[in-house]
């Protein structure tokens, strides 16, 4: 098949879930079908030409459509008084809707994949067998921030909540393909039918990440894009709450936080004890120089690759319920759970601690990513689904009235 794939960002560099899930999944699709590659860029300081070379041996056509601060304004704007979700009104512009028509017009796909809600409305309507990665909840995790918010900006995120849910119900039967990155996900989604979105997990590629001897620098480690609003409240959660319980008993307990652009609030929690590294250009040295990887994620939705990555490396891994769901590690046997402050703590103190815990819960962690998270079979699930809707466009031509 020849598949045009539309993002909302350059997949590259992979200092984001979405990129990396992009990335890997156009490197697998690659591997049987024709990639047509469109994607939107609203970062002027991403390199075109190493993303273009990292991508050219997987894409048969690429093409970056740069998105202006006016531009992406005036969408915001429109969307607004349109009643659509800000998530949609900043990707979607006029001038991208036509460039995104001719390369359709010219490529001829045989089936559109659009990532994220962000891009549907360029693609909703066209009378072309589509997919639609919903990847997360995006209306239920902007309520878990509106649940956190400060009084001010909480009826800006409730509004958005109630826009996107609106939303991701309304596109739904645009689609004839509809995926998502975990059960827990598709349990929220808001339409009576969501038994038939496809739950796609996330891979992680076991031969780069993988078990490297080194010596330990830090004894925590944490890591993502450090701009996330989640990931944000994770490093608050770490420095302000989590931590001055483990000091009580290790005051020498260090953690690095290491990821790219991070917030004015991440770099604020920087001491002696809690080191920011900002981007790095090989993030598993973080993971090998630490005793212990650990996600409090208390917001937001979808699967932590931090977490399938440090498993891989073999870290013992200490995360929330929230996070877990997704994942479906066994806690106490391939992970550790902690459901307040104090339990992290303790969590923290027991595998810093108690050696032969921390062996056993990273060795059976590493066997439980390696046998459970794989992008080639994850993906070619998804390819099946597409096939399948290809064959039975194919047989079954829309006849249109002489």
């Amino acid at each position: 098949m020849k598949i045009f794939v539309l993002l909302p960002r350059i997949p590259y560099p992979l200092e984001k879930g979405d990129k990396l899930r992009a990335f890997n999944q156009i490197k697998q699709l690659a591997k049987r079908n024709e990639i047509v590659l469109c994607a939107l860029n609203d970062n002027p300081k991403v390199n075109e030409q190493d993303a273009f070379r990292a991508l050219q041996p997987y894409c048969q056509s690429i093409s970056f459509i740069k998105m202006t601060k006016p531009q992406i304004l005036l969408g915001l704007v429109r969307a607004f008084f349109k009643g659509l979700p800000m998530q949609c009104g900043y990707f979607y512009h006029r001038r991208a809707a036509k460039k995104i028509d001719k390369l359709v017009a010219k490529h001829q796909p045989d089936i559109l994949f659009g990532q994220l809600l962000r891009v549907a409305e360029y693609i909703r309507h066209k009378d072309i067998p589509k997919t639609i990665d919903y990847q997360d909840i995006f209306s239920y995790g902007m309520k878990r921030r509106a649940d956190v918010a400060s009084f001010v900006t909480r009826p800006i995120y409730n509004m958005e909540y109630r826009r996107l849910a609106r939303y991701e119900a309304a596109i739904f039967d645009d689609f004839d393909v509809k995926t998502i990155i975990s059960e827990p996900d598709r349990a929220l989604f808001p339409h009576e039918k969501r038994d038939e979105i496809l739950i796609i997990p996330n891979g992680v590629d076991h031969d780069f990440f993988k078990p490297q001897e080194r010596e330990k620098q830090y004894d925590l480690v944490f890591t993502g894009n450090m701009s996330y609003p989640p990931n944000v409240n994770a490093v608050e959660y770490l420095a302000n709450e989590i931590l001055p319980i483990v000091w009580k008993s290790r005051p020498e307990t260090t953690l690095y936080i290491a990821g790219a652009t991070p917030d004015p609030r991440v770099k604020k929690a920087a001491s002696d004890k809690i080191i920011v590294s900002g981007w790095l250009d090989d993030i598993r040295t973080a993971y090998a120089e630490s005793r212990v990887f650990i996600a409090p994620m208390r917001i937001g939705t979808g699967l932590q690759n931090k977490l399938l990555e440090a498993m891989s490396m073999r870290l013992p891994a200490i995360t929330s319920p929230l996070a877990n769901a997704s994942l479906g590690a066994q806690p106490d046997e391939e992970i550790l759970i902690g459901n307040n402050a104090e339990e992290m703590a303790n969590n923290i103190l027991t595998l810093l601690i108690n050696t032969d815990k921390a062996e056993h819960i990273a060795q059976a962690g590493f066997d439980f990513t390696n046998r459970v998270y794989d992008w080639g079979r994850a993906t070619e699930r998804l390819e099946t689904a597409m096939v399948a809707v290809f064959d039975i466009k194919k047989r079954c031509p829309i006849i249109e009235d002489n």
